[in-house]
């Protein structure tokens, strides 16, 4: 008959030993870091670079501006402003700082910017410059009364058609077909065989260009 074989009591398993989770100081630390790599090669033309900035902070910044401006419409045309503007001024960008606080702050005042705009006391050029998916508009303050109205409105959507045609091709081509025709950025890439992002770039400084020369001309209006 077989002997019975013996049975050994196990010994007390243990779980494996979890993995210490890194200080919070240790992450930042890393995270400057790399920041301070990509931002160096960035400045060189390393459009990666670039994209993995954007891809490591977009959904921060999202959501930042979207607590300021609460407007999904709007928030990300913000959030695209926001980088552009800090990609911009990268050169300046000093590494004393940690480049999230700079990207906040960049965020943060261009939505306060943005919210003080809308709620100027307006009136609207005829619909000037504002697409379907209401991303963007430019208006001017209204002064007017009575039977000047129509003539002050053709004065200023003159002023407006001058500032527009007086933009640099490249930037005006882009806001005539974003805010004039209404083309979404996709169908101005297709359009004119450029990067998405090289649209959105001349777009936004098309913007910025326009609103420089309404003010001016408003001075002396």
């Amino acid at each position: 008959m077989p002997k019975a074989k013996k049975k050994h009591t196990p010994l007390t398993s243990r779980p494996p030993a979890a993995q210490p989770s890194k200080p919070l100081d240790q992450k930042r630390i890393e995270s400057r870091e790399e920041d301070a790599l990509l931002i160096a090669r960035a400045l060189k033309g390393d459009q990666n670079s670039f994209r993995r900035l954007r891809q490591k902070y977009h959904d921060q910044i999202y959501n930042l501006i979207f607590r300021i401006v609460r407007d999904k419409e709007e928030v990300e045309d913000l959030t695209q402003e926001a980088f552009i503007k800090a990609f911009t001024s990268l050169p300046s960008f000093n590494e004393e700082y940690a480049f999230s606080t700079w990207l906040y702050k960049i965020a943060t005042n261009n939505s306060i910017d943005h919210i003080r705009r809308r709620k100027l006391h307006t009136f609207s050029i005829d619909k000037p410059i504002e697409s379907k998916d209401s991303d963007y508009s430019f208006e001017l303050p209204d002064s007017g009364t009575g039977a000047d109205q129509d003539m002050i409105s053709a004065q200023r959507k003159r002023m407006l058609d001058e500032a527009i045609h007086a933009l640099p091709q490249k930037y005006r081509q882009v806001i005539i077909l974003r805010h004039v025709e209404e083309k979404d950025y996709q169908e101005i890439a297709k359009m004119l065989h450029l990067p998405l992002g090289t649209v959105k770039a001349h777009i936004f400084r098309a913007r910025e260009m326009l609103y420089k020369a309404l003010r001016k001309k408003m001075r002396h209006f």
